[in-house]
């Protein structure tokens, strides 16, 4: 059964949903880096920051790792600056457009390699023809020893894991947009072998979400 607190559906990056299920899952997220994110310098870069609020959250734990969030939505920017301004942060860098159906603009970072990518609650609202962008992106920004997180609920093997991620299927179905709806692990992974990225490991987080981590093969 979903969670009778939870606000209407809503993707957009500013919405009471989004803020909901932000607080919700950002805990577990960050036990999962404080175990796998760089424990020395190094560079991090969010894709689809929406808010910023996930950045802003992780940041304050690793001052010793560089922040870079980023979106293809620039409305978002000013409350990704405002939050910056608010928190101190002093390890964010401002905003940037990056649009992953838009390779021309991966080049504002392409002089930069990094050590982490992560990617938050994307696929549910998203067409999966965005992981082939997202791969392609990742394998050209990644640092050799890099990881991508990707990080919500999916099928596995075209299969439900719980009835609560069947339900939440049905619901997002049942708006009739196109790209929404639960992805299967299997198809992101087959875009990220055309890039030579496999997948590491799958983590089982609360709410029957998955935090999925490739690597270079």
């Amino acid at each position: 059964m979903l969670p009778l607190d939870r606000p209407p559906l809503d993707p957009y990056p500013l919405s009471p949903y989004v803020a909901w299920a932000g607080k919700r899952n950002r805990d577990p997220i960050l036990e999962v880096f404080k175990e796998r994110l760089p424990k020395e310098a190094g560079e991090v870069l969010e894709l689809a920051s929406g808010s910023g609020m996930h950045i802003h959250y992780f940041a304050p734990y690793f001052q010793h790792l560089n922040f870079q969030p980023s979106d293809k939505t620039e409305e978002v920017f000013d409350n990704i600056k405002r939050l910056t301004q608010e928190t101190e942060a002093k390890n964010v860098y401002a905003p940037i457009k990056l649009d992953l159906t838009e390779p021309e603009t991966w080049s504002v970072v392409a002089a930069k390699k990094f050590d982490a990518i992560f990617c938050i609650n994307i696929f549910q609202v998203a067409p999966i023809s965005i992981a082939d962008g997202m791969m392609e992106c990742a394998a050209k920004l990644l640092s050799p020893n890099g990881q991508l997180f990707i990080y919500g609920p999916f099928k596995v093997d075209g299969q439900y894991t719980t009835p609560s991620n069947e339900e939440f299927d049905t619901t997002l179905l049942s708006y009739q947009v196109p790209e929404w709806g639960l992805k299967d692990i299997a198809d992101i992974t087959n875009a990220a072998k055309k890039w030579k990225l496999d997948l590491k490991h799958k983590i089982d987080m609360p709410s029957h979400n998955f935090t999925l981590l490739y690597r270079f093969a």
